[in-house]
């Protein structure tokens, strides 16, 4: 039996966008579900069932990061920021909702698939698969023995510098922000501590990266926080 198409629903007011957005992944393989209000949208998310949410922030009806707030409590399924809304407040908003990546208008429709491709492989991920082995690059990540390899040698982390590169692991491609790193990894004491995340990611990379200087495994996101690539 054939594997059903992931459904993507695609919260977004300019029916211009929409249509592009429609086209494009059905292209891809995808079945797309169409909402061009904040209303409707909730009503899609929750009775559809869908496998990733494309989220506009600017609806007629209400805010996109209200959508994502009320969506949250509902369900677990991906959520896309896609808008136009390029300054770091709306993203650390985005980030902090529950949102799980964010794409500033204008962008590249091979960007937006790489993003729904890294989203789908998280939400099929097993829950609680602490056993797993991550790899990317030349870096491999065995989360059940709690060891860390690059290429073919170990390499020793510190336990907390083991628990940002786990934490970051668990849903690589994900954005977290500054406040969600210090408060998994440090405690919710410590969420004003941003200088802690530079030093040890800066370690982090030099034991990682062929390039500390210039990281692709790595990611800053300007103004928010860090990605682990996943792509």
């Amino acid at each position: 039996m054939a594997t059903p198409a992931p459904v993507v629903l695609v919260i977004e007011d300019d029916p211009q966008m929409r249509r592009v957005l429609v086209a494009a992944l059905h292209n891809h393989g995808y079945h797309v579900v169409e909402s061009g209000t904040a209303r409707e949208g909730l009503a899609q998310a929750t009775g559809r069932n869908p496998d990733v949410i494309l989220l506009d922030l600017g609806l007629p009806d209400g805010d996109g990061l209200d959508l994502t707030r009320k969506l949250r409590p509902k369900t677990r399924v991906p959520i896309i920021v896609i808008s136009a809304r390029g300054q770091e407040r709306d993203k650390l908003a985005a980030f902090d909702l529950g949102a799980d990546d964010y794409l500033t208008k204008p962008f590249s429709l091979n960007e937006l698939l790489a993003r729904i491709r890294v989203a789908l492989r998280h939400a099929m991920a097993p829950l609680g698969a602490e056993d797993a082995v991550f790899t990317v690059g030349d870096v491999r990540v065995d989360l059940g023995l709690r060891r860390v390899f690059r290429g073919t040698e170990e390499v020793h982390l510190t336990p907390t510098e083991y628990k940002l590169l786990a934490t970051l692991v668990r849903q690589a491609g994900r954005v977290f922000t500054h406040r969600q790193l210090l408060e998994t990894v440090w405690g919710a004491g410590q969420i004003e501590q941003t200088h802690y995340l530079r030093v040890y990611m800066a370690q982090l990379r030099h034991k990682l990266e062929p390039d500390p200087a210039r990281p692709r495994l790595l990611v800053t996101e300007p103004g928010v926080g860090y990605r682990l690539r996943d792509e």
